[in-house]
């Protein structure tokens, strides 16, 4: 009982070293698998360091008899070193793998086979072995980070038996008998209770490492959710308050402040009073940190600048906020004491720094990806069919002579028409019942050029056209394609209907042609790219499609397939949904003055 009551209080020692071990970074990497030749050499060098450690720090047999010892080089034919050693190149070997364990046991090797001793062969033998074995065993165990530690105490028990088997076979004999008899279940004993005890420890620490990361990813998303709606606004000293506002609570700190380039937008926390709002930036660590780019730390009150003598605070660090690679402002992290700046303080600023201006670059390019978008839908509303423009003047000074009446007609529904090009740009999406109203004018000039080859109907039901949104100038040019391509290429007299029904809580336009349809080939391609041929057919189609698919996704593209009567058939969905969604109150609506002058042209007419 004494024995083993000497040998845990040795193995306590080697416990306590390893605990120390196991909060390093180093440590950290050995658990995470980041392997390299450095790596292993370097872990392995530890545990070998920690088992001679153990090999020192065991009890000393001199004749069988326990003798107290300080640090020995060189033992006698008749001494023996007997300790924990063994339990640091298991540990190795469990958490490192072969290789770790391997080194690590050889060069323990190396040292017990220099010191000699009553039994160095054994010991020779028994530590490389035991880290190369240990190392195997950890392979049925991969599914799992560390080891339990209760299977590590039970495959604690094996090696000090292996250990006791190698005694017996380098030194047969009574003496040996006795030995192994007198030391084997002490040593059995203190060598698994020590090896599951160190798993222990090591769970502990990975749990307060994970756990630790943890609780920093859940301030950074929580910072993250916080600030983004702000920093969407802009910086500014509204947005500036909440945000130093929150990272103040958040924060282990005294006090937090935001400034442009210029002077402070908002300060949380003590001193308030003399570094509020609208003061100018003081520091040099500041304006080396908007000038740099680069985080600054203000170690003292000197550096801190701050002239006023009861000024709470003492120490600070300057973090820059960057947006598309320029420093646009920063954020002030204060503390009361300089021994309150700690290296993970500094780390977490410069975390904070560079989650500030990702997001800061996101919102940048989200905006310049929407002007992107709005420019080319602006773009491709204000385009007009020349030709069709020309094709009606010439129809109306045609007519002025030989029909004044319908001439003055064509004039109005050409205003109109016109007018509600120029006024689409403005806005994405329009009522419905207003593209229909342009869509019905430009029928009205399209019947007077084609009176004697097309009949055009439209099938719609009021009742359905209120609370849906569309794109301006989708529908005139479905129809003009269906009169260009498809009805003015047949000898018949040519047919366009268009159809608006609900279907599936939606509405579903169809535009129909009774023409010569589109060759198969090129269906596929409809709507998707631009079709470069001599009549143009497919262009209005491309830029009709991207404004549907722009503005209400892709469930609203444009369809297309062969008409019952020959010809081509092109539909699309709209969602039925509140007034609204794309414009603004009176969007889409002429103006009181726009109103007046289409009286007066009707009047004239």
């Amino acid at each position: 009982m004494g024995l083993t009551f000497s040998l845990l209080s040795r193995t306590s020692l080697l416990l306590v070293a390893g605990f120390l071990v196991s909060r390093t970074p180093a440590f950290r990497r050995l658990l995470e698998r980041r392997w390299s030749p450095f790596g292993y050499t370097a872990h392995a060098l530890l545990f070998a360091v920690l088992a001679v450690a153990g090999v020192e720090g065991g009890i000393l047999l001199h004749g069988g008899r326990v003798t107290e010892h300080g640090w020995i080089w060189h033992l006698g034919p008749d001494q023996e070193l007997l300790g924990p050693g063994l339990v640091a190149v298991v540990i190795a070997g469990l958490l490192g793998g072969i290789r770790v364990g391997g080194l690590s046991g050889l060069l323990v090797a190396l040292f017990v086979a220099q010191i000699g001793g009553w039994a160095h062969g054994a010991d020779v033998m028994l530590y490389p072995l035991a880290g190369v074995l240990s190392g195997m065993t950890a392979r049925f165990f991969s599914d799992e980070r560390v080891i339990a530690p209760e299977k590590a105490f039970f495959i604690g028990m094996f090696f000090p038996v292996l250990h006791m088997a190698l005694l017996l076979i380098w030194r047969p004999g009574p003496e040996t008998i006795q030995l192994v008899s007198d030391v084997g279940l002490p040593l059995t004993l203190t060598n698994s209770v020590a090896i599951g005890v160190f798993t222990a420890i090591v769970r502990v620490a990975v749990h307060e490492y994970e756990q630790g990361a943890a609780l920093q990813t859940e301030k950074a998303l929580r910072v993250a959710e916080q600030t983004l709606p702000q920093l969407r606004r802009g910086l500014s000293y509204d947005t500036a308050e909440v945000i130093a506002r929150f990272l103040l609570h958040e924060l282990d700190v005294a006090a937090v402040s935001l400034t442009d380039r210029e002077k402070v937008l908002a300060h949380e926390g003590l001193g308030r009073d003399h570094h509020g709002p609208g003061t100018g930036i003081r520091t040099e660590a500041g304006s080396a940190a908007l000038r740099t780019g680069t985080i600054q730390v203000a170690p003292n009150r000197a550096a801190l600048g701050c002239s006023q003598p009861s000024c709470p605070l003492a120490a600070a660090i300057m973090v820059p906020i960057r947006r598309s690679g320029e420093t646009i402002g920063l954020v002030n992290l204060m503390f009361r004491h300089p021994q309150q700046l700690r290296a993970a303080d500094i780390a977490l600023a410069e975390g904070l720094g560079r989650l500030i201006s990702h997001q800061l670059d996101a919102i940048f390019a989200e905006e310049m990806r929407e002007l992107l978008r709005q420019s080319q839908l602006r773009h491709l509303q204000a385009q007009i069919e020349p030709h069709f423009l020309f094709n009606t003047l010439n129809l109306i000074g045609g007519l002025i002579r030989v029909n004044p009446p319908l001439a003055r007609h064509i004039v109005v529904q050409l205003g109109n028409f016109v007018r509600m090009n120029l006024r689409a740009a403005r806005y994405p999406l329009i009522p419905l019942a207003q593209e229909l109203q342009h869509l019905r004018a430009y029928l009205e000039i399209v019947k007077a050029r084609f009176a004697d080859q097309l009949t055009v109907f439209l099938d719609v039901d009021e009742s359905l056209v209120d609370g849906v949104q569309i794109p301006p100038l989708t529908l005139q040019p479905l129809v003009e394609n269906a009169v260009k391509h498809g009805v003015r290429s047949r000898a018949v007299r040519g047919r366009v209907g268009v159809f608006v029904r609900a279907e599936g809580g939606d509405l579903v336009i169809e535009v129909q042609d009774n023409g010569t349809g589109v060759d198969p080939v090129l269906l596929p391609r409809l709507g998707v790219m631009p079709i470069e041929r001599e009549d143009g057919t497919g262009g209005g189609l491309y830029n009709v499609n991207q404004r549907l698919i722009g503005l209400l996704g892709p469930g609203a593209a444009l369809q297309f397939d062969r008409a019952l009567e020959g010809g081509l058939r092109v539909r699309f969905r709209l969602p039925r949904i509140a007034q609204g969604n794309g414009a603004e109150a009176g969007e889409g609506r002429p103006s009181s003055a726009e109103s007046s002058a289409d009286q007066i042209l009707e009047a004239r007419g």
